[in-house]
């Protein structure tokens, strides 16, 4: 019930972050070469939209599969090498997740205590940071879900996106998920 509550803030999030981006991109754009005018703040605020985007989309890769890594030689070992392989890889990254955790928690109370104003944005940029903290803080909590599902077992190593797979696939497959092949095997 939570986790799926999560997944769906966290979708949502995403979603409109992203719409919000691209509609105000658009907008400013229209702003400027048609009425030779434009929004003042757009472009930071655009920026720290990215940043949210980004903050939020790193947990969501790890938890999804989405992050790319150069495994062709993990996948060279034994399924037990590859598991020790992938706890390895997620306790240095979870480590590193802890680390800039503090350190965006840091930042964040550093622009709170001055209180920092953004430069085109009326608000507090401490308000506009603390995602850093935040979403480290969820980084560290998917690989921690992670590192816990390597250790028992329900996952082999770090979890992957397989590009080459894909396309493989992909190419094995036709549209609809028909085979590329003929009834004999021999590609269409």
């Amino acid at each position: 019930m939570i986790e799926r509550l999560m997944n769906r803030l966290e979708e949502g999030l995403l979603i409109l972050l992203l719409a919000a981006m691209t509609l105000l991109t658009f907008s400013q754009v229209v702003l400027r070469y048609v009425f030779n005018t434009g929004w003042g703040w757009a472009l930071e605020a655009t920026t720290y939209m990215f940043g949210w985007l980004v903050m939020i989309g790193i947990s969501y890769g790890i938890k999804v599969g989405f992050h790319i890594g150069v495994d062709a030689l993990v996948k060279l070992l034994p399924k037990g090498g590859q598991r020790a392989i992938g706890l390895v890889a997620a306790l240095l990254c979870l480590a590193y997740a802890v680390i800039l955790t503090i350190g965006g928690y840091n930042y964040f109370d550093t622009m709170h205590m001055l209180g920092v104003e953004a430069e085109d944005i009326p608000l507090p940029r401490w308000m506009l940071v603390i995602i850093v903290p935040i979403g480290f803080g969820l980084l560290g909590f998917r690989l921690a879900q992670m590192t816990w599902r390597i250790l028992t077992g329900r996952i082999g190593g770090f979890n992957l996106g397989d590009e080459a797979a894909e396309v493989l696939r992909s190419s094995l497959t036709g549209p609809g998920g028909q085979s590329g092949t003929d009834s004999d095997g021999a590609p269409r």
